[in-house]
């Protein structure tokens, strides 16, 4: 009987996490529509599509407190150990790093209100939509990673991270010399530089995340670690292989 009732709790906390990974993954899945949502606002001007990112960050915010109120609860309740406990803490800081994506997310629909309302020239956004495009590619592999629990992915996702910030700065100065060239474009170049600097966080946001499926995985928090020595490290290849 007594070996029933144990049993019956371990299930129990099994599909406790198994509905907080499949959380995650939905708040996941939305901030990316979002982020998808926002590209084809920019590449097929649509005001409509914008405002709706706006609107909708407010449902990532509520899905934040609730997998952040069902992390509690699980580490109050079964004070899970080893991987469970790993599981658990991953989570709860991914869910940040998701949030906060869906702030910038939503900081670049804005602009994107603005650009249409004001009539700023979209061939200011070329490179801005490069980008994003980038920076959303490097989300879903970070995404990726986290769900199958997969380090050597994240790994490799990982490495997307400096070629994002290599790609920031060359858009930055191709913004820099609209307005050298026309001072009157200072506005409009202003707008678009506020949404680079928002991909770029998002990039940072998703190195961030596989920061997490790394250290889920493994056990080793990786964070401020250069790529090359987290694979020597973790027995995970070369950064070039992983």
């Amino acid at each position: 009987m007594a070996m029933s009732h144990t049993q019956h709790i371990s299930q129990q906390f099994d599909k406790e996490l198994e509905d907080l990974r499949a959380h995650v993954l939905a708040m996941g899945g939305l901030v990316e529509e979002q982020l998808s949502k926002v590209l084809e606002a920019i590449t097929h001007p649509n005001l409509e599509l914008a405002e709706q990112v706006v609107e909708a960050d407010a449902v990532v915010n509520a899905l934040e407190v609730k997998i952040d109120a069902e992390c509690t609860s699980i580490l109050m309740r079964r004070q899970p150990a080893a991987g469970d406990l790993r599981l658990v803490l991953a989570i709860s800081k991914v869910i940040t790093d998701l949030e906060r994506i869906g702030d910038e997310t939503k900081k670049v629909a804005r602009v994107i209100i603005n650009m249409i309302n004001t009539g700023s020239p979209r061939s200011y956004y070329l490179g801005v939509l490069s980008l994003g495009h980038h920076v959303k590619r490097s989300l879903r592999a970070a995404l990726d990673a986290f769900a199958r629990m997969n380090s050597r992915a994240a790994l490799a996702a990982s490495r997307e991270d400096p070629e994002v910030d290599r790609e920031t700065e060359a858009v930055m100065r191709q913004l820099i010399t609209y307005m050298m060239e026309d001072p009157r474009a200072i506005r409009g170049v202003l707008d678009a530089v506020v949404a680079v600097r928002a991909f770029e966080r998002i990039g940072d946001h998703a190195a961030n995340i596989c920061e997490k499926a790394i250290y889920l995985v493994e056990g080793k928090d990786v964070r401020h670690v250069a790529l090359d020595q987290i694979a020597q490290e973790l027995n995970l290849g070369s950064a070039e292989e992983a």
